[in-house]
C-alpha cells in the first residue's frame, strides 16, 4: 500500500484534465496508481461542483470511501465541490482528511506530506484565494487527458463572463491563458505520441489570449498547432462564447482542413428578455447572421448547441421561442438541461423561480422537437462516405463503434459500423443508415472522396 494513490475524477472534460495532471505529478513522485482503493495509501476524489446533482455524486462517492477507508489511508477531496465548500465539505463527510481546491492542485505532493505529517487529525485546507500562474506554476504536467486516439488539451482556465447561473468564476477564478508556445508543444508531444484528434478546451475558447494581450488568439494557436503537429487529424474546438466567434476564425476553420467543421456554442436560450436576466448575449440576430455566415464559408459545418429551461422568469411565450428559434436554425446537436438553482448566483436570489415540473416538461417538448431535426440531418448522410476515427469494436457482434466529425466525444452520436477495426484508426465509411443520433454503415476498401 506504500506510495499507492487512487484517484477517482468526477465531472467534465476539463476536471478529468486536471485529475491526469495531479496523477502525472504522483507518479514522478515515485506514487503508484492503483484501481482498487483498498490497495491504495492516498484516495483522492476530483469532485465536481457545478450543479446539485453533480455535487450529490461527489458527496455519494467520498463519504462511501470514508466509510470504508482503513487505518493510514488518507482521504482527500480535491476539484470544484472542494474549493466551493472548503470547511463545509469535511463537515458533510466525517473522516475526510484533507482538502484541496481548484487552483492549487498542482501541490498536491507537497500536501499529502502534510497530512503525513499532522500533530492532529483534523481534517486539513489547502484553499490560498490566488488561481494559478497557468503555464509557469504546473509543475510541469502535460496539461491534457487521452482517451484512446483522441486528447482534450487545456488552453486556458477560469472565466470572466458574468452567467448569472454558473458558478465556474467562483470556483475556477477569472479566465487565464496558458502561453501559446506550451500549448503548441503539448500539442506536437501528444501527435508524436499517436493521438489523432486533439480537442482544445476551456471555460471559454474565444476568449483566449485576450489576458495575455493575444488579438484573435484562438486563430493563431490553431494554426499553430496544426503547423506544429501535421500528424493530426483532427483539431477539434468546444466550447465558443456567443457573440466571440471572430472573422479570422471563421476563416482558419474555413480553410485549415486539420479543423474538424465542427463548433460547439453553448448559447443557453433564444428569447432577449431570458438571455438578458441570465446575463448572456441578448442579439439573436448575431446568433442568426454569425453561423450563417459560418454555414456559407464551412459547408457541412455541425453545429452543437445547449440550451437552459426553466431558467427564473421563464414564461410560456418565451420558451415558445426558444421552440421556434431551435426550429428556424436547425442545429445539428442540441443538450438540453432544467435549470439548476445555485444559492450563491445571481439566478438563485431571482423571484419567478420555475416549478421543477414545467422545467422537465419544457425540456422534453424541445428535446422531442430536436430529434425531429436531428434525424432529418442524420438521413441526409445515407449514401455518403464520412471519414469515422474508431473507439472500439465488439468482434462477437461484428461490429465497431466510432465517431465522424460531426460527433464529439461522450456528448454527441456515433456511427455503427460492420466488421471489426482497431480502435484509433480512421475509416471511409459509407453511410447506409440513419437514427436520431447516431449513423450506421460499412468501411469502404479503397481510398473514397468525402462527400457531404
Amino acid at each position: 500500500m506504500k506510495k499507492s494513490y487512487y484517484l477517482l475524477s468526477l465531472g467534465c472534460a476539463k476536471n478529468t484534465v486536471d485529475s491526469d495532471s495531479i496523477a502525472q505529478l504522483l507518479d514522478a513522485s515515485g506514487y503508484r496508481g492503483v484501481e482498487d482503493a483498498r490497495r491504495a495509501e492516498v484516495l483522492i476524489v476530483n469532485t465536481c461542483g457545478f450543479i446539485g446533482p453533480a455535487r450529490e455524486e461527489s458527496l455519494r462517492h467520498l463519504r462511501d470511501l470514508a466509510e470504508r477507508k482503513r487505518h493510514g489511508q488518507l482521504l482527500i477531496a480535491a476539484g470544484c465541490l472542494a474549493q466551493l465548500w472548503g470547511a463545509k465539505l469535511a463537515e458533510a463527510v466525517p473522516g475526510l482528511d484533507g482538502v484541496i481546491g481548484t487552483r492549487r492542485w498542482m501541490d498536491i505532493v507537497a500536501f499529502i506530506e502534510r497530512l503525513r505529517g499532522r500533530a492532529r487529525p483534523e481534517p486539513l485546507f489547502h484553499l490560498p484565494d490566488e488561481a494559478t500562474t497557468v503555464g509557469d506554476d504546473e509543475r510541469g504536467a502535460l496539461r491534457a487527458a487521452r482517451q484512446g486516439a483522441s486528447a482534450y488539451l487545456k488552453i486556458a482556465d477560469g472565466c470572466r463572463r458574468p452567467c448569472a447561473f454558473c458558478t465556474i468564476p467562483a470556483i475556477k477564478g477569472t479566465m487565464k491563458s496558458r502561453p501559446p508556445a506550451l500549448i503548441v508543444d503539448e500539442a506536437r508531444h501528444l501527435a508524436q505520441r499517436g493521438v489523432r484528434e486533439l480537442i482544445l478546451i476551456a471555460q471559454d475558447l474565444t476568449d483566449y489570449g485576450n489576458d495575455i494581450g493575444l488579438r484573435d488568439g484562438l486563430a493563431h494557436l490553431i494554426t499553430d498547432i496544426t503547423r506544429a503537429a501535421p500528424q493530426l487529424d483532427w483539431v477539434r474546438l468546444m466550447y465558443a462564447y456567443p457573440g466571440a466567434v471572430t472573422d479570422r476564425l471563421i476563416e482558419v476553420m474555413a480553410t485549415n482542413d486539420k479543423v474538424v467543421k465542427y463548433l460547439d456554442i453553448p448559447l443557453q436560450h433564444a428569447h432577449p428578455d431570458t438571455l438578458r436576466r441570465m446575463r448572456r448575449p441578448s442579439n439573436i440576430e448575431w446568433v442568426h447572421r454569425t453561423i450563417g455566415k459560418m454555414r456559407a464559408a464551412i459547408p457541412g459545418l455541425a453545429v452543437r448547441t445547449t440550451f437552459i429551461v426553466g431558467f427564473p422568469g421563464e414564461t410560456d411565450a418565451e420558451f415558445d421561442a426558444l421552440v421556434q428559434f431551435i426550429e428556424e436554425m436547425q442545429f445539428d446537436r442540441v443538450g438540453v438541461f432544467t435549470y439548476s438553482f445555485e444559492a450563491n448566483t445571481p439566478s438563485g436570489r431571482m423571484p419567478n423561480q420555475v416549478p421543477a415540473e414545467v422545467a422537465e416538461a419544457r425540456r422534453d417538448v424541445l428535446m422531442r422537437r430536436q430529434q425531429q431535426i436531428s434525424l432529418v440531418k442524420n438521413q441526409r448522410f445515407v449514401g455518403a462516405t464520412l471519414t469515422a476515427l474508431i473507439e472500439g469494436n465488439d468482434p462477437e457482434q461484428a461490429i465497431s463503434i466510432g465517431r465522424t466529425y460531426r460527433d464529439a466525444p461522450e456528448v454527441d452520436g456515433l456511427v455503427i459500423i460492420e466488421g471489426t477495426l482497431p480502435a484509433g484508426e480512421m475509416a471511409p465509411v459509407k453511410i447506409t443508415g440513419a437514427l436520431e443520433y447516431d449513423l450506421t454503415g460499412m468501411v469502404l476498401q479503397e481510398q473514397p472522396v468525402i462527400t457531404l
